[in-house]
């Protein structure tokens, strides 16, 4: 049987993924009936996917069963679609498009969107405690641990707090990356590392060599995200374009230019791609994932 290439590969992961999506959320016929079709709305038919790709990629590791890592790569989805509602609410950055749809906010109301992501956070917890995703229980409760470390106040609400106020301001670029690492990169880090925690056990170094590559993946994906914002149009993105730039906030192109953040990015693909070639053949997708990232157009 011929090996599915890249493309054929990332397919399947997403659409397996929507699959375990729409089984994982509430059905919309269940009360409070508007509440449960807000969340479907929010999480499900778009986006990228890219949380889940990297949970799957990285089981491959450590030879995960794909029906632990749907677990995983659903709650951190959950959590991911939960930062996205409450990011485009009036209080935050007030956006009318994600996904090329209207927001929750708009479609819905803001209480209603309140809830869809208090609702999708809790949602995301539950699901991840409600199956096993590792051979060891107490391992089990670590990764749930590191899951809610990366999504509080130490990781992306954390960065979100930061970035609202840093509006206005420029940022040196150990600043940026601070914000950075814990706003976007926190729940990548995590998709990384928990996905391998669903296999077999690493040692400490093969571990910290990982979470690098996590830091860095998500450093590069927010330089991309950033250079997007400024090149692409609002059709492509399925979001408002350039709206960073409109809001005064510092990116990565506003400090260091067009030129210069596509440089860095690609110096920090390059630095993730040495770390995955010492895991040789079995980081073959996460390192395919990592170029995809860096050299997206949307």
């Amino acid at each position: 049987m011929t090996a599915a290439t890249f493309s054929q590969w990332m397919g399947d992961i997403q659409q397996r993924t929507e699959s375990a999506l729409d089984q994982a959320l509430p059905n919309a016929e269940i009360v409070p009936a508007r509440l449960h079709e807000a969340m479907r709305y929010a999480v499900l038919g778009g986006g990228k996917r890219v949380r889940p790709l990297l949970v799957h990629a990285a089981g491959q590791l450590t030879g995960a069963a794909p029906e632990r890592l749907d677990r995983v790569a659903c709650a951190i989805e959950m959590i991911h679609a939960y930062s996205l509602v409450h990011d485009d609410m009036p209080c935050m950055d007030d956006d009318v498009l994600r996904r090329g749809k209207p927001t929750v906010h708009v479609q819905y109301d803001d209480a209603t969107a309140l809830l869809v992501g208090d609702a999708l956070q809790t949602q995301a917890f539950q699901h991840i405690a409600d199956a096993v995703v590792s051979d060891d229980p107490q391992r089990q409760i670590a990764m749930i641990r590191q899951l809610a470390q990366a999504t509080g106040s130490r990781g992306m609400c954390g960065g979100q707090a930061i970035d609202l106020a840093s509006v206005g301001l420029q940022l040196s670029l150990a600043e940026l990356e601070f914000m950075h690492i814990h706003k976007t990169g926190a729940l990548i880090r995590a998709s990384i590392n928990l996905g391998v925690q669903c296999g077999r056990l690493l040692d400490d170094d093969e571990m910290a060599s990982l979470d690098h590559v996590g830091k860095v993946i998500g450093l590069l994906f927010q330089i991309v995200d950033d250079i997007l914002d400024t090149e692409a149009d609002t059709a492509t993105l399925g979001k408002t374009a350039g709206k960073d730039a409109a809001n005064d906030k510092p990116t990565y192109v506003s400090l260091l230019g067009v030129t210069r953040a596509r440089e860095l990015a690609e110096e920090m693909c390059q630095d993730a791609l040495d770390r995955l070639a010492a895991f040789g053949e079995s980081s073959q997708r996460l390192a395919e994932l990592t170029r995809f990232i860096v050299r997206r157009q949307f």
